[in-house]
């Protein structure tokens, strides 16, 4: 279950990157960039954090195979997706769900407190799309108003409960993900928002 979720959360956050980068109208090589930084961005500023080098993505070629077949995806149904933004919205929710559980995992697989476990688990989640953000030229998700990574924080939070509860691990990852989809889905249908700072 875990490794699955893993593929998958590569897959959406490489579709996710490659919708973004061809409403920015780049070149292909250029949306394959973008698809591939946002995929791993994440996880590859939490490998060399943790001293896991070299890196994941470079020791398992599965990935990179992953978010080839999603930059496919994403070009060759571009036109599918015609609503750009709600397919860019629910496949970024999908990685933001998925590698929250990928990195509070392997904090949690070398002995780390918890707290730690969950600050891994929100910068796996995020630093893709914040990466994706910023070589497109727009202020980070993470930055906005958007409830975004406070919700890994959330689901960080729900994980740590449940595993005291000495549930199945396949419960255990989906019940979490699914918090943490099912929230940020409803934070953006019910328009709930962090306040922002004002200068004056």
């Amino acid at each position: 279950m875990f490794h699955l979720l893993d593929i998958i959360g590569t897959m959406a956050f490489a579709m996710s990157g490659a919708l973004t980068a061809m409403h920015k109208k780049l070149d292909p090589f250029g949306v394959f960039i973008i698809a591939f930084v946002t995929a791993v961005g994440g996880g590859t500023l939490r490998d060399v954090l943790i001293g896991r080098t070299p890196v994941g993505w470079m020791l398992d070629l599965q990935y990179v195979y992953v978010i080839i077949l999603g930059f496919g995806f994403a070009i060759l149904f571009r036109k599918k997706f015609d609503k750009l933004r709600t397919s860019l919205f629910l496949f970024d929710t999908i990685g933001l769900g998925v590698f929250t559980l990928i990195g509070l995992e392997k904090g949690i697989s070398i002995g780390l407190h918890p707290v730690i476990c969950i600050a891994l688990g929100t910068m796996t989640a995020c630093f893709g799309g914040v990466i994706r953000d910023i070589l497109c030229t727009e202020i980070p998700t993470i930055f906005r108003r958007e409830i975004y990574a406070t919700i890994c924080i959330f689901g960080g939070i729900v994980f740590f409960a449940l595993r005291s509860l000495e549930l199945n691990d396949d419960i255990l990852y989906l019940t979490t993900s699914i918090v943490i989809i099912s929230v940020r889905l409803m934070a953006v249908k019910f328009k709930w928002y962090l306040p922002a700072f004002d200068h004056k």
